[in-house]
């Protein structure tokens, strides 16, 4: 998950063309199929990489299903949501979508998507990664194929930063964090790890923080990465019976300790300017930032751009140990779709070993589909790039902190996030600033 951002209608229907475009699918290809007699299913996300591995994946179900062809456009996750919202309500959804849980409650319960375990037969889910089905189960129901696992949450680590500080990486797996100061251990490393433009770390007497040019950490307004593990891992809730609680003491103790390691100990970038976590994710591949709190959902930004030796460890602990989120996502079938048929075919390539496969072995994402994983697995170890550390926090059914599922949560976000960036930048102080943003969010949440 990333924060929902809103650009205009027009430029989400370029960058959607170009996609298009340069999969070699949607509204040319359209055209030319068109007398051809072929049924055209359209397929929508929002990961470029992952739909490299579709247009693969696709040519293979279209050799076996001549009748059917596959046209997949990318909209940006900055747009997708709110086009996807215009787009249902006006009848012009795509047959297949991604969903994930936090969006799911709208469309399920709208009558929006279509029931899988009446499509494709209660068994399918059998072969599907289990966590992934709980997340789109609804009363009873499933409502999306599992294309897509993120796994638990993990630590990236530069590996010269460790070593110019003095810090075998394996300290990294003992670390914790604790508004205690005798119990946490984790922001000495972080103030070891942030040096200025003369190498000084953060607690030399000499240190001059107008020349920062390493940062330790990367505190903030990420949900995904930092928000619902930190509180996770003090035994808090972002929100609790479709009620947001996280201005509730264990919550906002953990959202301030994140917010101190910005403000107080500067030890993480000025939130300033970086509400997009993909801030933090180009800080740490341009070499700015020694620690890279995320999921595997950045490793192939991380292995692209990273230009130095780096390596994964473990998230930190905090007083409730080491809980962190793990997200799914789904390929939806509209329930309106003037072509069932041929989308239940579609969904079933989709959540079929043979059609997931092709995402596993790109190394774009962890599939769904549990017999299509070891590709994933093969592909990075290939690369000598080891992922356990992200699986060893889900292991042996650890506690895990779930992403909110409220009803309106475009509108719920838009309202509270703004608030959240605020406290996380000091403009607001915590305890009003959290319930501030709670308030908001609860009021969105109740459609006032």
């Amino acid at each position: 998950m990333k924060s929902l951002r809103s650009n205009t209608l027009m430029t989400v229907a370029l960058g959607a063309l170009v996609a298009v475009l340069a999969l070699g699918g949607g509204v040319l290809a359209a055209g030319a199929i068109a007398g051809s007699g072929k049924t055209i299913v359209t397929v929508r996300l929002w990961d470029d990489r992952v739909a490299a591995a579709y247009k693969s994946s696709f040519a293979a179900f279209e050799a076996e299903n001549p009748g059917i062809s596959v046209d997949v456009t990318v909209i940006p996750w900055s747009q997708y949501w709110g086009q996807l919202d215009d787009d249902v309500a006006g009848g012009r959804a795509d047959d297949i979508f991604w969903v994930n849980n936090s969006y799911l409650t709208d469309l399920a319960d709208g009558g929006k998507l279509m029931d899988i375990d009446a499509a494709l037969g209660t068994r399918a889910k059998n072969d599907w990664d289990r966590a992934v089905v709980r997340e789109f189960t609804r009363d009873g129901t499933l409502w999306g194929v599992p294309q897509l696992s993120d796994a638990g949450i993990g630590v990236y680590y530069n590996k010269a930063m460790l070593a110019a500080a003095g810090i075998d990486p394996a300290v990294l797996e003992d670390v914790a964090w604790s508004t205690d100061p005798a119990a946490d251990t984790l922001l000495p490393v972080l103030q070891a790890l942030t040096r200025d433009s003369r190498g000084k770390a953060v607690t030399d007497p000499e240190f001059d923080r107008s020349t920062v040019v390493q940062y330790g950490y990367n505190a903030g307004n990420d949900l995904q990465a930092i928000l619902l593990p930190t509180i996770g891992s003090n035994g808090g809730a972002f929100d609790t019976d479709g009620v947001f609680t996280f201005a509730e003491e264990l919550a906002a103790q953990a959202i301030g300790y994140q917010v101190d390691l910005i403000n107080t100990h500067k030890v993480a970038p000025p939130a300033v300017g970086n509400t997009d976590p993909d801030s933090a994710r180009d800080a740490f591949v341009e070499g700015r930032l020694a620690l890279f709190q995320s999921g595997l959902y950045n490793l192939p930004y991380v292995f692209d751009g990273a230009e130095f030796e780096w390596g994964a460890a473990s998230m930190p602990a905090g007083p409730a140990g080491r809980v962190s989120v793990t997200n799914g996502i789904v390929a939806a079938g509209n329930a309106h779709t003037a072509h069932p048929e041929a989308t239940t075919a579609v969904l079933k390539w989709l959540g079929s070993a043979e059609g997931n496969h092709f995402v596993g072995a790109s190394g774009a994402a962890v599939p769904g589909v549990v017999a299509a994983q070891q590709a994933y697995f093969d592909f990075w170890g290939a690369k000598d790039v080891d992922v356990k550390k992200f699986f060893e926090v889900l292991a042996n059914d650890a506690p895990t902190v779930t992403p909110p599922t409220s009803v309106n949560f475009g509108e719920v976000e838009a309202a509270y996030s703004p608030i959240l960036d605020q406290v996380f930048s000091a403009e607001l102080p915590l305890g009003s600033g959290l319930q501030q943003a709670q308030d908001a969010a609860n009021a969105a949440l109740a459609g006032e």
